[in-house]
């Protein structure tokens, strides 16, 4: 099958009736959360004030600057597999559209994304092909955090070696290992059962089949400029954090978090990186605020800029409204 070869029919939007979207619970979830990150700031010792002060500085822009190229990246990598699909879009219009399905991030699993070409895209995909397309995504990206997480078993190894690793840190480790090991294993085993019983997870195995090289290298450097922005954060906090390592823990956060298929990782991500970081040697006040950092300019930036990208879609657009 060769990009842009068929053109599937349109989604299941009715024709003529604007799809509605959600504005008014998205803005609840921000409001909710900042009050959450703040009362966590609050009774873990650390003030909200002076950690919000890293985002203005220098190091806060720069690692600002890496998540807006991460999110660049993977744009890019959307639009290469909506071109399969039939759907061509200019470089700005693509990455408009990418962005916008970032308001939708806090839903279980992330699923929310997948709307992107169900219902902001013009021309909007089938259901089978936003959920192909998705499921490319997160598989993508499950590959490179993984291999991200590596310098990290190098980190516990010496930890443990020193007598410093605590217990839930081995077994957490041990966790992720074999969870990893077990999804691959099944996936490998009963590889052709699911794709032949699951229609939109054999197209997103199509997707991942199309240009690997591209869309691997785009995923990896997405990830891995995340990753700098963390280190970033860590050094402006003054942590003492190797770069590798840095990465490795918002690696094995982000895994965490996708493990627990809650709204966007919260909680989930958030626990995993403070921990790292305290089992690292970081006072948990200090490991506290970089945490929330990290999560504001590596998720909610993302999320405040899709809502952004959506008000300005529907504004030029008669195919959205909001509620």
């Amino acid at each position: 099958m060769r990009p842009g070869k068929h053109l599937p029919p349109p989604g299941d939007v009715p024709a003529g009736r604007a799809p509605r979207l959600p504005a008014r619970q998205l803005l609840l979830v921000l409001g909710l959360v900042a009050t959450a990150y703040a009362a966590a700031l609050l009774v873990g010792g650390a003030s909200p004030r002076a950690a919000l002060a890293g985002l203005g500085s220098l190091a806060g822009v720069q690692a600002a600057g890496l998540c807006l190229l991460s999110y660049g990246l993977r744009g890019l990598r959307w639009r290469a597999w909506m071109a399969h699909y039939g759907r061509h879009f200019g470089l700005l219009q693509g990455l408009r559209l990418y962005l916008a399905g970032y308001a939708f991030t806090p839903t279980p699993g992330n699923v929310g994304e997948a709307l992107r070409g169900l219902l902001l895209a013009p021309a909007p995909l089938g259901a089978r092909q936003s959920l192909a397309i998705f499921g490319a995504e997160r598989l993508a990206d499950l590959l490179c955090l993984l291999l991200l997480c590596l310098p990290v078993a190098a980190w516990a190894w010496e930890q443990g070696a020193l007598g410093r690793a605590p217990g839930w840190l081995a077994g957490l480790l041990l966790f992720f290992g074999i969870a990893a090991l077990l999804a691959g294993g099944a996936l490998l085993r009963f590889r052709h059962n699911l794709l032949a019983r699951v229609g939109w997870l054999r197209e997103a195995w199509t997707c991942l089949r199309l240009w690997p090289l591209l869309w691997f290298s785009l995923t990896l450097a997405a990830w891995g400029a995340q990753g700098l922005a963390v280190w970033l954060v860590c050094r402006q906090m003054g942590l003492d954090l190797g770069l590798p390592t840095a990465t490795g823990f918002y690696a094995v956060a982000m895994v965490g978090g996708a493990l627990s298929a809650l709204p966007a990782g919260l909680g989930g991500t958030e626990a995993v990186l403070t921990g790292l970081l305290v089992a690292q040697g970081t006072a948990p006040a200090s490991a506290l605020a970089v945490t929330v950092l990290v999560r504001l300019l590596t998720l909610w930036l993302a999320v405040a800029l899709g809502l952004l990208a959506l008000l300005y879609s529907a504004v030029i657009s008669r195919d959205i409204s909001f509620r």
